[in-house]
């Protein structure tokens, strides 16, 4: 079964208690697809700069990443700088240079228009809804979105809502996007704005789910040393996705367990700086710590 992906490719220089990285490779659609690589090889839609090496293209083609549709403008790619205080919860960015992303209007090879599932990663609403008019029949739609496209184009975003499967944002984005303060009120209000199933992500606490079938809650898996959380909300994404297409399976039972393995490599990939841990990491690892977590879930 066919997994698209749609969203930034970047350099990512970060700082955390434990060190500092410059230049590593990072972006929405690089986290989602290296994680989904595990389960299936996905496709994915981006653009990049000049300046990005053929190793970091060598990596995605080793996992078993299409990158037909990763193409390559004049300048730079985008890049993002920021700094992790002691309590990682706390993140300030410190540059952000968009560059070639800035102008990014996604044209789907042909043969990725018949994807089956598809993911649109964080970007603007009037993007994500540009790349649905060109898939043919998609079968599940799930799309990230974030709180500055909430504040400045919350009439397209509402527009997109009802055209997807489901929505992935973080508590305080349902805040805002409802006006709720209480988190499960906004959890189903968001639902109400059109899309089947919405999984709000509330860091080390975890994720919930809100469906047909109500409401349902997974932890965050227990990680003695967090290095970098940057990607950890992308690499959820892909694991759940990438969960979902491998099994071609689009019912209750199967989101949840999908949330499962989206959980564990989150926790996988907070233990490195940027990429390190995942490419690392092979799928009977990914299989092992699931196990692990759903004995301690196990009453």
């Amino acid at each position: 079964m066919s997994l698209l992906v749609v969203g930034s490719v970047a350099f990512d220089s970060i700082e955390t208690p434990h060190g500092n990285v410059d230049d590593a490779l990072g972006g929405s659609a690089s986290f989602f697809s290296v994680v989904a690589s595990n389960f299936i090889k996905p496709r994915l839609v981006g653009v990049v700069g000049e300046d990005f090496p053929q190793e970091h293209k060598d990596l995605f083609e080793k996992k078993g990443i299409d990158i037909s549709g990763l193409v390559t403008e004049k300048g730079k790619t985008f890049r993002w700088k920021g700094r992790y205080h002691k309590d990682m919860n706390i993140r300030d960015t410190l540059e952000v240079h968009l560059n070639v992303f800035g102008t990014f209007n996604p044209i789907l090879p042909d043969h990725f228009k018949d994807s089956k599932f598809v993911f649109l990663a964080n970007s603007s609403p009037i993007v994500q809804a540009k790349v649905l008019d060109q898939v043919t029949k998609p079968e599940l739609v799930m799309a990230d979105t974030m709180d500055l496209w909430i504040n400045i184009q919350k009439k397209e975003l509402l527009e997109l809502l009802p055209r997807i499967d489901g929505l992935l944002l973080n508590d305080s984005e349902a805040m805002l996007l409802t006006g709720e303060s209480n988190l499960v009120r906004a959890g189903h209000a968001t639902r109400k704005l059109g899309p089947k199933f919405v999984i709000l992500k509330k860091g080390e606490h975890g994720a919930m789910l809100f469906s047909e079938a109500g409401v349902f809650v997974v932890p965050a898996f227990p990680t003695e040393k967090v290095i970098d959380p940057t990607g950890a909300g992308d690499s959820f994404a892909g694991g759940v996705m990438g969960a979902l297409a491998s099994d071609n399976d689009k019912s209750q039972g199967s989101l949840r367990r999908a949330m499962g393995y989206g959980t564990v490599v989150a926790s996988l990939t907070v233990e490195g700086f940027g990429l390190d841990k995942l490419n690392s990491v092979s799928r009977k690892d990914i299989d092992q710590r699931y196990s692990d977590y759903r004995s301690m879930l196990a009453f």
